[in-house]
């Protein structure tokens, strides 16, 4: 009878346990690098287009170059302060500004993130977190490198490559003169969550820290 009890006791402690051990053993989305470059291909619906990914967390600015198939090549430049400017270089000297109250995401931005298992993505097996119903993110089990990402409008983002440490010299994080010449461009647009969600549904910037 004692060791019945025992052995009941015993059972009783691991099925309690067992929850506890498996959230401690849940593996966690590993911090971007402070500085990194990525080309990304973005597919919306059908609609393709290729990302030029420079994140700079150190200086505090993040620069997208858009590619959207058969049109014209945007640049949109976005620094910590909540400012954003989205331009051409072409002859039209395209330029719009926008104002956030939130600046480019954080290195540990997926902190809090919900683990949901394994899956297999574009070849690589990859562990899965979904953060705030706004984003899954894919990450490779072997390398720890971010593979794929898809938001809840259902824009879905490959990561081509990932070079962390890569720097983008300073020369090309400024905006063009016209960009501030309110006369020759659309400037000081006051920007809220969705305002910008048609440029890059808020990859790094601040319409997706709004959600979380």
């Amino acid at each position: 009878m004692a060791f019945s009890s025992i052995y009941y006791h015993a059972l009783f402690l691991l099925l309690l346990l067992a929850p506890l051990a498996a959230a401690a053993a849940a593996p966690r989305p590993t911090p971007w690098p402070p500085q990194f470059h990525s080309i990304l291909f973005v597919n919306y619906s059908g609609s393709l287009s290729l990302i030029d990914l420079w994140y700079d967390w150190p200086n505090g600015r993040n620069f997208n170059i858009i590619q959207d198939q058969l049109g014209k090549l945007l640049y949109d430049l976005e620094w910590n302060n909540g400012t954003s400017f989205f331009y051409t270089l072409d002859p039209a000297k395209e330029c719009r500004s926008a104002q956030l109250d939130v600046g480019i995401l954080r290195p540990d931005w997926l902190d809090g993130a919900v683990y949901l298992g394994q899956e297999h993505v574009d070849g690589f097996l990859c562990n899965v977190w979904q953060k705030v119903d706004f984003i899954w993110y894919y990450e490779d089990v072997v390398t720890n490198r971010p593979v794929h990402w898809v938001f809840y409008t259902g824009r879905s983002i490959h990561v081509m490559t990932f070079e962390v440490g890569a720097v983008l010299e300073d020369a090309k994080w400024q905006a063009p003169v016209y960009c501030f010449k309110k006369g020759d461009a659309e400037t000081d647009v006051k920007a809220g969550v969705g305002y910008l969600e048609p440029q890059l549904e808020g990859v790094l910037r601040g319409s997706l820290q709004a959600q979380m």
